[in-house]
């Protein structure tokens, strides 16, 4: 921090003619003049003309006096925030990602940025200099006269008969917690757990004023923060983790052991220090929840950052970081990542094996779990990975001495771990032992835990109502006309959708081949699980989560806090309900269909098919009621499913890990993966073969392919692929550099430059 804030001093001291500005294209940095006058500092955000009409967002990347070698030069215009939007070690940071991942500053530039941070405009005009407002949020006091213990429980007597919710609702702000005030003595409403018409009635009463004001973000480092009493087995790891010699620890600990708490004892000594944390979790789903468990402790120091946030919110948060001078806590998916923290001093990495935290639709295609731990370690901070089943490429690092490592096998508090059982699909169908999609062992437990008044999660790994409908007289099926895939079944909205394209389209009623109007649904998604499970449980109250229900961020959490307050019986979902929760009701897991998570074509198929279903068991039992799950398969001989059942992570890992080694896979490489895309099938595969010949010139044996996808088409536009291994031990700085090579020919080449070539660096 020092150093930058030298940095700035000797950049305004200084007298420079030209600036390098990075812009949010795919283009590498343009050089402008600097205005006579003018001060700029390196990392400021300014107004720079780009092209004819267009008025771009840039930032000042260097400072310098060397003229560009191009007669015309155009000049920078205003700066347009007081403070620098990205600091020198955010600089750095872009600047490793973009030649790590093989992309342009500006490509990560428009990942950084908030949006509205990065417009683009026809004039100056434009560009609005005024300061993003801070967020507001209302807060909560007791009116001065109520404001006495005595008189305030003699009101609450009084009105307890006839209105039991509003005097609870009263003695809970009473005795809210001090250390959760703001210095007015109001409580913020984002921590009482009630609903509007309560508030707005207690208001209209008389006994409470509510006022909506900045939302304050307490610095008091003399007030103790009041953490989680840790276990015996959780002390000995935190303190292992705190002596540790590695920046970089992996924590291994099963399902409900009490990770969190761990991470909340490190981070309530950071943020005493002063210091900044950085909390990621893979899923925005996860968010919610360990928001809500982290502002119970660390109250107003708690920022919320990912996608399904509003880009309002997302800017304000970012200009209020760009201000602040540490002691911040941000809870977010990757994209935090990008924030401008000063004083980092913690990462802490939830679920670090989640496949959530790839970024590979969009340059630049991070893994954000690798880059976590790089940007720590340019801060000099400590870095914790947290998993009960941990990726093999940390556990290697691990066992290999690269990171720290310490294993938490017991459960927190009296919950235990659950009992699995293998149910065999084929055999409850000789047996007649099934109705609809469940097998009636899975039937009788959910009725069990029904009885009980304990609660169920149903986890299928598809959405929609069924994949696709056949024609039960010639085996036609519906496509779509852009992708080279069927189309899914909504019941609900009564439509065929495409989940790659989004192409929509009316439910047929007779076959166009043969006209049979005998269509059959074929296969199971979650919105038939759901219909389903309201049928053969007519009394249970059943609610779905997955992408078709979560369409905003209240939407979800509606569906989550119902569910943990007891309202929903039964939830029914994707990879969504899998992850993280902590649901103290659920005894009973169901998965349906685990043949399609173990028996996928990838070489990562047993290492996920066992963290999903370790995963999601651990979403059972988590207090003193033992939890069941129930795995619907036919493949019960799979020697995956014996190690879910005995929960043997190290044998898992010691057999993929052979596996690997055998045929050169990660963690014993990095994968390049190159996906080729035209419109022209012909010329697509003549491009593919030249690209894989010029590969195999430079690198022989390490490529492989070129091949289609198993989705070879979309949005019309068809699908070429291929895979470069370059074994630890050998240069990827080197491979990098021929690689380049490789792609400056593709698109100087006249006949295949049409062709997109995108390039992911450890791919997944």
């Amino acid at each position: 921090m020092l150093y930058d804030s030298l940095r700035a001093k000797r950049d305004f001291e200084m007298s420079y003619s030209y600036a390098d500005i990075v812009l949010p294209l795919a283009q590498p940095a343009y050089c402008y003049a600097i205005a006579e006058g003018a001060e700029l500092r390196e990392g400021d955000a300014v107004a720079v003309q780009f092209g004819v009409r267009h008025i771009y967002t840039g930032i000042v990347w260097r400072l310098h006096n060397e003229p560009p070698r191009v007669k015309r030069v155009k000049t920078v215009g205003r700066r347009l925030y007081d403070v620098p939007l990205v600091g020198a070690q955010q600089r750095r940071y872009w600047e490793w990602l973009a030649e790590y991942y093989m992309c342009t500053l500006g490509e990560v530039m428009r990942m950084a940025l908030p949006s509205l941070i990065k417009p683009r405009g026809a004039s100056e005009v434009e560009f609005s200099t005024a300061e993003f407002s801070p967020r507001t949020e209302p807060y909560i006091a007791l009116r001065a006269e109520w404001r006495e213990g005595e008189v305030l429980q003699a009101e609450c007597e009084r009105i307890c008969r006839r209105a039991p919710r509003r005097a609870e609702l009263l003695r809970t702000i009473a005795a809210f917690d001090e250390s959760k005030r703001n210095s007015l003595g109001e409580v913020p409403r984002r921590l009482l757990e009630c609903d509007a018409a309560q508030i707005a009635a207690l208001r209209k009463a008389g006994y409470i004023t509510v006022e909506e004001r900045e939302r304050r973000v307490e610095r008091d480092n003399s007030v103790a923060f009041v953490l989680p009493t840790l276990s015996d087995e959780q002390r000995r790891v935190k303190e292992e983790i705190a002596s540790s010699e590695k920046n970089v620890h992996l924590l291994h600990g099963v399902t409900g052991s009490g990770k969190t708490e761990i991470y909340m004892h490190f981070i309530a000594e950071t943020l005493s220090r002063g210091g900044d944390v950085l909390l990621l979790v893979p899923e925005i789903a996860l968010t919610a929840q360990l928001i809500e468990r982290m502002e119970r402790v660390f109250g107003s120091r708690v920022t919320a950052y990912h996608s399904r946030l509003t880009a309002l919110r997302r800017t304000e948060s970012y200009m209020r970081l760009a201000h602040s001078e540490g002691g911040e806590l941000v809870v977010g998916a990757r994209s935090a990542l990008f924030l401008p923290l000063k004083r980092l001093q913690l990462v802490v990495v939830d679920e670090e094996h989640d496949s959530s935290y790839k970024q590979s639709d969009t340059a630049p295609r991070y893994q954000g779990r690798d880059c976590a731990v790089v940007l720590a370690s340019m801060f000099g901070a400590r870095t914790i990975l947290g998993s009960a089943t941990p990726s093999l490429e940390s556990y290697a690092n691990a066992q290999w001495g690269k990171y720290g490592y310490s294993r938490l096998e017991e459960r927190y508090g009296s919950s235990r771990q659950p009992r699995i059982i293998i149910s065999d699909t084929m055999r409850s169908v000789k047996r007649g032992e099934r109705k609809s999609h469940f097998n009636v062992q899975l039937l009788n437990v959910m009725h069990d835990a029904l009885e009980r008044g304990e609660q169920v999660m149903l986890f299928q790994n598809r959405r929609g109502f069924t994949p696709f409908v056949q024609c039960s007289g010639c085996g036609w099926t519906m496509r779509c006309p852009h992708c080279n895939v069927t189309l899914t079944m909504h019941r609900k909205s009564n439509r065929m959708e495409c989940h790659y394209c989004g192409y929509v389209a009316d439910v047929p009623h007779h076959c166009p081949q043969c006209e049979t109007a005998d269509l059959k649904p074929m296969g199971f998604g979650t919105e038939r699980v759901e219909e389903a499970v309201a049928e053969l449980f007519p009394e249970a109250r059943v609610a779905r989560l997955d992408r078709d229900t979560s369409t905003s961020e209240s939407a979800y959490n509606r569906i989550v806090r119902d569910f943990e307050s007891g309202a929903t019986d039964i939830l029914v979902g994707t990879q969504m309900i899998t992850k993280g929760f902590d649901f103290s009701r659920v005894s009973v897991v169901g998965v349906l269909n685990a043949d399609n998570l173990i028996c996928s074509p990838d070489f990562r198929s047993s290492e996920r098919a066992f963290q999903l279903l370790t995963q999601v068991a651990g979403r059972a039992g988590r207090r003193e009621t033992e939890g069941v799950v129930v795995v619907q398969t036919s493949e019960t001989e799979h020697p995956l499913l014996g190690w879910v059942l005995r929960g043997d992570y190290e044998a898992m890992a010691r057999s993929e890990l052979q596996e690997r080694h055998a045929f050169s896979y990660p963690p014993y490489s990095h994968l390049f993966m190159f996906t080729l895309r035209h419109e022209n099938l012909s010329l697509l595969r003549r491009g593919a073969m030249w690209f894989a010949d010029s590969l195999r010139a430079k690198f022989g044996g390490r490529v492989f392919g070129p091949v289609a996808p198993s989705v070879d088409r979309i949005r019309g536009v068809y699908i070429q692929r291929l895979m470069l291994k370059i074994e630890n031990g050998r240069s990827l700085a080197r491979a990098r550099e021929l690689l380049r090579e490789v792609l400056r020919d593709a698109a100087a080449h006249e006949e295949y430059k049409p062709i997109t070539i995108t390039t992911d660096v450890d791919a997944q």
